[in-house]
């Protein structure tokens, strides 16, 4: 069976994963789309291996976000969790400024993920190498966003609307937008909210994973 789960924020994709294994009793259980633990949203998993085999069907699937942006800083990992550093404004950008930049991010783009990342260097993970003090450079992937639109704008922080393609990453949007701006700025805040058909409507909570599993017999 494959289901959205509705991941609160905080725990990781895998933590949700080994969760849903002790729930079931099924040792394969995989997802679709990492979501970083400072993300919450829909999160979606497939249990058993038929189920596991047709979850890159899915990450290849639209998905759509709520983002917030926080502007006039930059953040080691792009992100709240990040080592931050401030950046000298001379001019606040107004409502117009960021609306004209954000459609420059719509289409195809060059995007270079950031250096946190499970991204392999050599078959290590971007993230490990970097924790270690390590330099990373990762190369820029073409990918597809496929509209933005700016929800709620007050200084440092704005809100943002986006349909994306695969591949994304919504912390390397926050990163270009900021530079592009000349203010910085980083991930505040990032909530998924649908993945394909699933959305944060249909998405499971674990009570009613519990129940589902009940129900389904033979996975």
């Amino acid at each position: 069976m494959i289901f959205a789960i509705y991941k609160s924020k905080g725990p990781t994709s895998n933590f949700i994963v080994q969760k849903i294994k002790r729930i079931t009793g099924i040792k394969k259980v995989g997802h679709a789309g990492t979501l970083d633990p400072l993300a919450k949203g829909v999160l979606v998993i497939g249990v058993g291996r038929a189920s596991t085999k047709k979850l890159s069907q899915v990450v290849a699937k639209e998905k759509e976000y709520l983002a917030t942006i926080k502007l006039g800083l930059k953040s080691t990992t792009d992100d709240e969790e990040g080592i931050k550093e401030k950046i000298t404004v001379l001019e606040r950008p107004n409502k117009k400024d960021i609306q004209k930049v954000i459609k420059k991010f719509e289409g195809e783009i060059l995007q270079v993920p950031p250096i946190y990342s499970a991204i392999k260097i050599k078959g290590k993970e971007a993230y490990k190498l970097a924790r270690k003090g390590r330099e990373v450079q990762l190369k820029p992937r073409k990918v597809k966003v496929k509209k933005i639109t700016l929800q709620d704008y007050k200084w440092p922080y704005f809100k943002i609307r986006v349909v994306t393609g695969p591949g994304v990453y919504i912390r390397s949007l926050a990163r270009d937008i900021g530079q592009n701006l000349k203010t910085g700025g980083y991930l505040s805040n990032l909530e998924r909210t649908r993945v394909g058909k699933f959305n944060r409507d249909n998405a499971l909570n674990f009570t009613q994973v519990k129940k589902l599993a009940s129900r389904v017999k033979g996975v």
